[in-house]
């Protein structure tokens, strides 16, 4: 249901329901929140998420059932992978629809193949998603593709979601990781302190992580890197 493999620093989660196109489900999106808090307990700097197959995630899995339990999961989820300290890469490799787009808002860097489209069709299915998705959708994209998606249910193609900042890149699951990579060799603290303000942290939190950032081992390695015309190794701490 869910592959997990290491490449040094960086962590790969593939989503492997390849039969339901990578469906969310209950025990799925538990297993997604699960893996990415373990892989990091465990020294991931980066986690990439990726699909199975040719699809990404084609949303809720329509035969699941519905109601308090999997909203529970799915949004603790969500707001489990923007609440991670390290950056988490989405590589569409194919569509991501519904609960796919949302599970892409969810991760802070987007690489996209070709084939990747992006819709959230609430308004022809009659569900709702929660504020934190449009909102972030919106800030994302600008009101005015966001009203498009969320008031036309239009679709995203690789192209316009590209043009629309929904996607970094155009590239494969490879490409992704390189990118992950080169994420993971800089100072874990100071990316840690970034994506708390960019995903709105609280004041006090974000007090702690800019003074944990100054405070650190990192940033006199850094000094001392150039100093020494070398390229620093940071430890987070």
């Amino acid at each position: 249901m869910l592959g997990t493999r290491r490449d040094g620093a960086v962590s790969v989660l593939e989503l492997q329901r390849e039969d339901r196109r990578n469906a969310l489900d209950l025990a799925l999106c538990r297993a997604i929140g699960e893996a990415a808090a373990a892989e990091v307990d465990a020294g991931a700097r980066v986690l990439v998420l990726t699909g199975q197959g040719s699809a990404f995630c084609a949303g809720a899995d329509l035969d699941g059932v519905y109601g308090g339990e999997f909203l529970e999961a799915l949004y603790g989820m969500l707001h489990g992978l923007t609440r991670l300290p390290v950056p988490v890469v989405a590589a569409v490799n194919g569509p991501a629809i519904g609960a796919g787009t949302q599970l892409v808002l969810a991760c802070d860097l987007r690489v996209a193949a070709p084939t990747a489209r992006f819709a959230v069709p609430t308004a022809r299915n009659g569900m709702a998603v929660d504020a934190w998705t449009i909102r972030t959708l919106a800030a994302t994209v600008g009101a005015g593709v966001a009203n498009r998606v969320m008031l036309g249910a239009e679709t995203l193609d690789h192209d316009a979601a590209l043009a629309a900042g929904l996607v970094d890149r155009t590239g494969h699951l490879d490409d992704a990781v390189a990118w992950a990579h080169e994420v993971a060799a800089l100072a874990p603290l100071a990316l840690a302190h970034n994506k708390l303000v960019l995903r709105d942290g609280d004041d006090a939190a974000v007090a702690a992580t800019f003074d944990a950032c100054w405070a650190s081992d990192d940033v006199r390695e850094a000094l001392a890197a150039r100093a020494e015309r070398r390229t620093p190794v940071f430890r987070g701490h």
